[in-house]
């Protein structure tokens, strides 16, 4: 029987006497993964009231929450055997409370969706933070600003700065750095994004398969898959009949600043896409192209009708307008002629990636390329509706802005 996620929360009330000048965390949480099913996993919560009779009075009470979660209810202290995808067998123990993730950047949202709470992450890497404090994760889960970035630059872990932090198991890290943080006595698992030929739902798939056989399964994680594969048929029902030579020619932007222009090739996450929504990729005309650096003599023999910007550089679609990059002329490019250059939302992540975001990014997507054929979609209530019953968050007006016109900010550390 597959396991399913346990989350055990352990509230311990310390008394602080004097003047200790430690936060306070009183919060109660109750990730999206708990639940009893078949009998097989429970949800225990032990606390200790924080206004007990044996504090010395007037003294200040700190409560602190630990968030544990529990593969194997019947062996909380074992440990079980993962299968990385670099193919590793890794031994992780079946109680886990601190989690660092490395230089896997989308996997910080990931793994917050996927166990319904951001208390245990420790550990981010400074990329995905910045997408945290200018997307939504921060704000439908602020405990992951509280994360450490110290311990990772680049794709480099700093072993010293990793112990530190203590995390319990560290996840998406390279194969070599991997093994360097298993010698000193942390499980770590390989995270690939490529193994898939970049087709965002499969890839997505496998991720959170491994993520199961980390923490047992999760219900927000069947439902992310589920809702994408609706949106995708939902998509697919529209666009499916568009002739080849009516299909949008579409050139994605992966990063654009005064040193290169990086369009996603035939082999990257812009090109399904592209297919996910019966477009061109312009770029797919570069063979065996995965992050394909073009130049304007390129654009202006492509001439694309759409151009999508993700959120893996700061350009914005006024920079192309305005020619405010380099010495750049983007006047007589179709797209910008039609004022047709889009940004990518900024969900709970970047979304070019596979994620939570994804079933959102299907449809906005869609509406963006082809707007005659979703006229009566509206997007930002799709997008509402998704997030409250995914995540039990209703997004404002205000937050719905932010995440369809993100910040350059997003881009930070890239």
């Amino acid at each position: 029987m597959k396991k399913k996620l346990c989350a055990l929360l352990m509230t311990a009330a310390m008394t602080v006497y004097g003047l200790a000048a430690c936060g306070t965390d009183t919060g109660s949480v109750s990730p999206s993964g708990s639940g009893t099913s078949d009998g097989d996993q429970v949800v225990t919560t032990e606390s200790v009231s924080s206004d007990s009779t044996e504090a010395e009075a007037g003294s200040p009470e700190e409560t602190t929450t630990v968030t544990e979660y529990i593969y194997d209810e019947n062996d909380p202290d074992g440990t079980h055997i993962v299968i990385d995808h670099a193919g590793d067998e890794v031994e992780v123990p079946n109680r886990i409370s601190r989690i660092a993730i490395g230089s896997f950047y989308p996997l910080a949202s990931v793994t917050a969706e996927y166990l319904g709470s951001a208390d245990a992450i420790v550990g981010i890497h400074p990329v995905s933070m910045s997408a945290a404090k200018n997307g939504l994760l921060g704000q439908v889960y602020p405990e992951i600003l509280d994360a450490n970035t110290d311990f990772i630059a680049g794709s480099e872990v700093n072993i010293e700065e990793l112990l530190k932090i203590d995390p319990d198991i560290v996840i998406g890290v390279g194969k070599e750095q991997a093994q360097a943080i298993r010698e000193a006595g942390i499980p770590a698992l390989t995270v690939s994004a490529s193994a898939w030929e970049y087709d965002l739902f499969e890839t997505y798939d496998n991720w959170a398969d491994l993520l199961d056989q980390v923490f047992g399964g999760s219900p927000v994680a069947e439902k992310v898959q589920k809702d994408s594969a609706a949106s995708y048929e939902y998509v697919q029902s529209v666009v499916s009949e568009i002739p080849e030579e009516e299909q949008a020619k579409v050139l994605v932007l992966f990063q654009y600043s005064d040193a290169a222009m990086v369009a996603s090739g035939v082999n990257f996450f812009g090109q399904k896409w592209c297919d996910y929504v019966n477009a061109y990729n312009v770029a797919s005309e570069v063979e065996n192209g995965i992050q394909v650096q073009i130049s304007m003599e390129q654009v202006y023999e492509w001439d694309p009708d759409v151009i999508i910007i993700t959120n893996f550089c700061g350009t914005q679609p006024e920079d192309l307008y305005n020619n405010a990059i380099g010495n750049d002329d983007w006047s007589t490019v179709s797209a910008v002629k039609e004022k047709r250059v889009y940004k990518m939302p900024l969900g709970l992540y970047r979304s070019y990636t596979p994620g939570g975001d994804t079933p959102v990014t299907v449809k906005w997507l869609a509406q963006t390329v082809y707007p005659e054929l979703f006229a009566d979609m509206d997007i930002r209530e799709e997008a509402r509706n998704y997030y409250k019953d995914l995540l039990g968050y209703e997004f404002s007006d205000e937050q719905l802005d932010m995440m369809f016109n993100p910040s350059r900010n997003a881009a930070d550390g890239l």
